[in-house]
């Protein structure tokens, strides 16, 4: 497969074909068959999507009811527990308003102590998840009921459950009181920022979500439309086109967008539509033009700026990329129906998650006692190193001789470098700079993502998508564990587990992946950054 850019004339002709295939419309009319006879099952489950701009609206009004009589009480901060689309459209939708919203997305024991310690006076709880089976929301679902009633608040006066209807989770929360709002169930958790998911804890916090409505609804007839000008069709070609030449990666980079995050949310629809079969497009978010790794010195990206065209940006002379600027309803919309057309492209179906699941097994296999623990290689300054596979050279004894170990696993052409945090992203931020460190360090296009709800967007191409990266994680002891009210596992417990289980998957798979646990001192974190240098 060659590594080289399509030529406009190739881009002409692809967004022709999808005129000619009529796409657009027929994703606007709901076409399951779209994506082929074995993805019509799930398709034709998935694409309520394409009219919530429209389905959505009556509840604002609902939301912004409740809003007023929660802050009539006095209940003025917001807490969102949830995981993948559910936790990401609100942090971006709150981040762009200017409207604070507290994201509890993480199993860090003290990242969860710290957000029910903080004001839990004031605090209303929206609990969000389509079943109400994954692990991580339950679990901070019951210890802020938990909460509550030791302060001897009622649970019903302060929790707010978004789900699906009839789910286990609606039938339960019914029975306890609390508030419920219905989600569209024909819509998949990534692509929900208009529905309940993204709806309700954004209302509730104060962003103007009618004004979002409205905004994606001034789209909705451009991307529906079969016309060489749809924004989604030529932003597909761009992505697809370039994908069919080994292009398999998608740098994305803040350029002055209002859109406060985007990259974040658009990182976790683009990967888990599309990353599977060994097949996708992997992006790479970058903070902002002048970031180490925002120089498209790599064949393999496209590269795309999420705000006005900057001719100081490195894609002005990239020769191959583009920029979006669009109120922010609107940019959801947009890239839905554009990364569900480059599902169709590459041959893949971008509504299911088929490898999502297996780490979710490994992590309750850990957890039930149903798989060995890893056996460390060795430790060095605080900082204990684990090779799940066997790949690690023996004769490596520091950590520094490791992650340059990890380093050489990277395959200089097609290769990616994808680092995990498996810690507190409020406490320990600075982290993210890793990124830029190892993309400098190594030339190669390099993700950062905090664990655990990296496992709900990129997770699904680390499995599923080509076998090209290498994957460092970084796990810590917690200042304090914390039990999980009516499990038989802690916080702490199941955080571990599931770096563990994802690590026994990716190595399942021939990924290389190099584990590095602090012993929670800053001297391990220390070493950890000396090593990265």
């Amino acid at each position: 497969m060659g590594l080289a850019y399509p030529d406009e004339q190739e881009l002409e002709k692809a967004v022709e074909q999808l005129v000619e295939d009529q796409v657009a419309s027929r994703i606007a009319g709901r076409d399951a068959s779209l994506w082929g006879p074995e993805a019509e099952e799930e398709a034709s489950k998935r694409l309520g999507w394409v009219d919530l701009h429209l389905t959505s609206v009556p509840l604002v009004e609902q939301v912004t009811s409740l809003r007023d009589d929660l802050r009539g009480r006095g209940l003025d901060r917001v807490v969102l527990c949830g995981m993948g689309g559910s936790s990401l459209a609100p942090e971006v939708i709150c981040a762009s308003a200017g409207v604070p919203l507290t994201v509890l997305d993480s199993s860090d024991p003290d990242m969860v102590r710290e957000a029910i310690d903080a004001d839990l006076e004031s605090t209303v709880v929206v609990v969000s998840s389509k079943s109400g089976g994954t692990v991580e929301t339950d679990s901070q679902r019951r210890a802020y009921e938990h909460a509550f009633e030791v302060a001897g608040i009622d649970p019903a006066e302060r929790i707010v459950v978004v789900t699906d209807p009839g789910s286990p989770l609606d039938v339960e929360a019914t029975e306890k009181g609390y508030r419920v709002f219905h989600a569209d169930p024909q819509v998949g958790g990534r692509y929900s920022a208009l529905t309940a998911f993204g709806l309700v804890p954004s209302g509730l916090a104060g962003a103007d979500i009618g004004a979002l409505l409205q905004e994606a609804d001034e789209i909705a007839e451009d991307v529906a439309a079969d016309d060489e000008t749809n924004p989604a069709l030529v932003l597909a070609a761009l992505i697809g086109v370039a994908n069919a030449r080994g292009v398999d990666k998608l740098l994305l980079a803040d350029a002055g967008s209002r859109n406060v995050g985007f990259g974040d949310w658009a990182e976790q629809l683009v990967a888990e539509s599309t990353g599977k079969q060994g097949r996708g497009v992997l992006p790479v978010v970058v903070a902002g033009p002048h970031s180490p790794n925002a120089d498209p010195s790599t064949p393999d990206e496209v590269v795309g700026m999420i705000g006005p065209m900057r001719d100081d940006h490195p894609v002005a002379a990239s020769g191959y990329g583009f920029a979006v600027d669009a109120p922010l309803g609107a940019l959801f919309l947009l890239w839905e129906y554009a990364t569900a057309i480059v599902g169709r492209m590459i041959g893949i179906d971008p509504f299911d998650q088929p490898d999502v699941e297996s780490a979710k097994q490994a992590a309750r296999d850990m957890l039930g006692g149903g798989s060995s623990a890893p056996v460390a290689a060795f430790t060095d300054q605080g900082v204990t190193v684990y090779d799940t596979s066997g790949w690690l050279p023996e004769d490596v004894t520091t950590v520094r001789e490791a992650i340059a170990a990890l380093l050489d696993e990277l395959d200089p052409e097609r290769g990616y470098v994808a680092v995990q945090a498996y810690l507190d992203r409020y406490r320990d931020p600075s982290l993210a700079e890793t990124r830029d460190v190892l993309a400098t360090r190594t030339g190669r296009p390099t993700t950062f993502g905090w664990g655990p709800r990296f496992l709900h967007s990129t997770g699904q191409y680390h499995k599923g998508g080509p076998a090209t990266g290498v994957y460092l994680q970084i796990t810590s002891d917690p200042d304090q564990d914390l039990d999980v009210p009516g499990r038989p596992f802690t916080f702490g417990q199941f955080l571990l587990a599931q770096a563990v289980g994802d690590a026994s998957v990716l190595s399942g798979r021939g990924r290389p992946v190099l584990r590095l646990h602090l012993d929670g001192s800053e001297g391990a974190r220390a070493a950890l950054r000396e090593a990265l240098g």
